[in-house]
């Protein structure tokens, strides 16, 4: 297939390079064969014939896999896409910046090589280094990658908000900008809001964020992305739409300006804890941030443990509408409740209305009288009387 724009440019600049680049590897090995003087090569075949013959065979092999060399390159940058979109912006600068620090050192190494008197043997020996020092540097950079972003940010005295950790690498905390840092301690930790896996995975979180009720800094640590990760390659097929929807999720709220998406790279072992939930509130204690979350019993223990918990539920039943005792509507009684002469049935919001001795009017519509409510975090049920 044919390809257009700047990816047919991209693609014509590749196929020239590889022509040249190509072409002048042949010229090397004619070079080198022509040094070894075999008697037949001398005797029977020129030698400007013999390097333009070698030029000539790389240079078409060459043009020729170029195209394999596109298509290649195209499935990497997709993957790499793929991969790129849930790393933070501190990880991708400081993954470029050792490559480039470690390129320099390899070129730097491999000078002497070039005075081989083989042809081309330095080349390759300098390609060698830098694959090794590229592979080496980046993962050193990785491995500090809190102090290296942390020296780029003092140079360049911007603030920022990055990723921190203590000395056993367990005080995982986002750094304020420099308006921040001006404001009074209890106002800046209130912007922090830490996300659970079950939260993303709803998905109501993105709807209340795009219209702008959430905002500030919503904190996603590696081992909540991890375990997202886990649902969306599994083998179950609902399982595994409930993990790429969750994973959507992730994608939209980064591109949302209202607020900050930081990925936090702590693990569950720096915390302390082997579950995930006890990880979450771990972390919100050490960071004293909020935890945003649809799960129920992670809502139970982080009351326990005194982490202030935002329930997507709750915020959907407090939206609900209001009925007071004496109110009357009218729905359809579809089923047996769990005590005797007990109907069931649904109002518009999906809320459950329990009906006292409506077991009669099963399969029906009646206007119901609103007796109370029971309001909980898993849940809103209303009860109500047959109007008589």
């Amino acid at each position: 297939m044919n390809e257009s724009g700047i990816s047919g440019i991209m693609k014509m600049v590749l196929r020239f390079l590889m022509t040249i680049v190509f072409g002048i590897a042949g010229y090397q090995i004619a070079q080198f064969t022509l040094s070894l003087r075999f008697s037949w090569l001398n005797d029977f075949v020129h030698p400007y014939v013999w390097t333009a013959f070698w030029i000539l065979l790389f240079a078409l092999s060459g043009f020729l896999i170029t195209h394999i060399i596109w298509w290649a390159l195209k499935k990497t940058g997709q993957l790499f896409e793929s991969m790129v979109q849930n790393v933070s912006v501190s990880d991708i600068v400081v993954t470029i910046i050792g490559l480039m620090v470690s390129l320099l050192l390899a070129n730097l190494i491999a000078i002497p090589f070039f005075y081989i008197d083989i042809p081309g043997v330095g080349f390759y020996i300098a390609l060698a280094l830098n694959i090794v020092f590229a592979f080496v540097g980046v993962m050193a950079f990785l491995k500090r990658r809190d102090d290296v972003w942390g020296l780029i940010m003092h140079f360049f005295d911007k603030g920022g908000r990055i990723s921190r950790r203590g000395k056993n690498k367990a005080d995982a905390d986002i750094a304020m900008t420099e308006s921040d840092e001006n404001m009074p301690l209890d106002h800046r930790e209130m912007g922090k809001k830490v996300l659970d896996t079950s939260a993303l995975i709803d998905g109501r979180i993105l709807d209340i964020a795009n219209t702008g009720f959430l905002e500030g800094i919503l904190v996603l640590p590696r081992f909540v992305l991890t375990e997202l990760q886990g649902v969306a390659d599994s083998s179950d097929p609902a399982r595994r739409a409930r993990g790429r929807k969750g994973l959507g999720v992730v994608s939209e709220l980064q591109k949302i300006k209202t607020m900050t998406v930081s990925i936090v790279d702590v693990a569950m072992r720096e915390l302390k804890r082997d579950k995930v939930d006890e990880a979450l509130v771990e972390l919100c204690k050490k960071m004293r941030a909020k935890i945003l979350t649809t799960d129920y019993n992670l809502n139970q223990i982080a009351r326990i443990e005194g982490v202030t918990v935002l329930n997507v539920n709750d915020l959907a039943n407090s939206l609900k509408p209001q009925f007071l005792p004496g109110d009357m509507v009218r729905i359809d009684v579809i089923r047996s409740g769990k005590e005797p002469g007990q109907g069931i049935g649904y109002l518009e919001d999906g809320t459950m209305l329990v009906v006292e001795d409506g077991e009669g009017v099963i399969g029906s519509a009646s206007d119901i009288v609103i007796t109370s409510m029971l309001q909980t975090s898993a849940g809103r049920m209303v009860f109500g009387k047959l109007k008589k």
